[in-house]
């Protein structure tokens, strides 16, 4: 049975708003939930902490969803988010942040791999003025050349194309303040670039040790096959952070180049016509000649369709280009009439 709550009890769990918010993806994890969910429950009691236990069950097909329900109505901080079908842990944490109301919001994976014993560790972190702090499982209990190795030659790379450096991206274990979290909108598969799409928004990072366990229950849902995927959205994650707000300064730049360059060679096929007499219909240079302002003439079309679809993006939610951490001034007025 589903409790459904009226509208003057949701309105008290908004103005009750907790301190910590809890946001765990879930996909057919049937076996680890219950003693997840009282691992998290028996640290964050100890804390004192008033908290929210947000579990997204991302369309799992082995029991967990219909677990999950059953303990909601046991544990009172539980919320148990059920997707309609696999969408992908971005879109579970995404569905996790939209319905977190804590001042802080704590991820961390399914599986019992993260210990819940590092959150308070994390919390009092943030609590020194960062906005987020990563976990780094210096311990990692994976295998060596499926997980490990493509981990830390993706964790390098990263952390070059990004300039966040941070030993391990892959780790779910995770604090946030809830502003920051607002700033970001997650698509594709960009939760393993938080702390990159973070910096974006003018963010304070910072990592700290933390626990990992070997895999109790089931197998895990990563692979090597998704290498490729990291790349492409590698990619995104960088022509976000460079020209997000001004497209134009990339496809402009490249397609000046190509422009320039299929002109040089016209004028250089032209002299050697005109000039010289000699035939330039069976020479490639004429080709790419061609090819080369018909590219620099579509880059610069990309260039400012990019420019119309940011001022789009920006202007249709009100979000602004920038992002303030906080003002400082004196109430010469309030001053004066004390």
């Amino acid at each position: 049975m589903t409790t459904i709550k009226s509208p003057i009890q949701n309105l008290t769990a908004t103005l009750t708003r907790p301190e910590v918010s809890l946001v765990v993806p879930i996909y057919n994890e049937v076996e680890s939930l219950p003693q997840l969910i009282k691992a998290i429950t028996s640290v964050l009691t100890s804390t004192q902490l008033s908290y929210e236990l947000i579990c997204v069950d991302d369309g799992s097909t082995d029991g967990s969803a219909q677990l999950l329900k059953e303990h909601a109505l046991t544990y009172p901080n539980l919320r148990a988010v059920l997707l309609r079908r696999n969408y992908g842990q971005t879109a579970a944490m995404a569905a996790g942040f939209d319905y977190a109301r804590g001042h802080a919001i704590v991820t961390l994976d399914g599986d019992l791999q993260n210990d819940p014993i590092d959150i308070p560790i994390l919390l009092a972190k943030l609590s020194e003025g960062y906005d987020l702090v990563s976990g780094w499982r210096q311990n990692r209990q994976d295998k060596a050349l499926t997980r490990l190795l493509p981990s830390l030659i993706a964790n390098w790379l990263i952390g070059q194309i990004t300039g966040v450096k941070i030993h391990d991206y892959g780790c779910s274990l995770k604090a946030y303040r809830s502003e920051l979290v607002a700033d970001m909108n997650l698509y594709g598969e960009l939760h393993r670039f938080l702390p990159a799409l973070a910096f974006i928004e003018g963010a304070r990072i910072t990592e700290l040790p933390v626990r990992h366990h070997a895999r109790r229950h089931g197998y895990s849902k990563y692979g090597l096959g998704r290498t490729f995927r990291v790349l492409m959205d590698l990619l995104t994650v960088l022509f976000m952070r460079k020209f997000l707000t001004r497209p134009m300064h990339v496809f402009g730049l490249l397609g000046i180049i190509s422009f320039a360059l299929g002109v040089g060679l016209g004028l250089y096929l032209t002299i050697l016509k005109l000039g010289f007499g000699e035939s330039i219909g069976d020479r490639p240079l004429l080709i790419l000649a061609v090819v080369l302002i018909l590219t620099g003439v579509q880059l610069l079309s990309f260039g400012l369709l990019g420019e119309l679809l940011m001022r789009t993006y920006h202007e249709s939610q009100g979000r602004p280009i920038y992002r303030v951490r906080e003002i400082v001034e004196i109430n010469v007025k309030n001053n004066k009439e004390n």
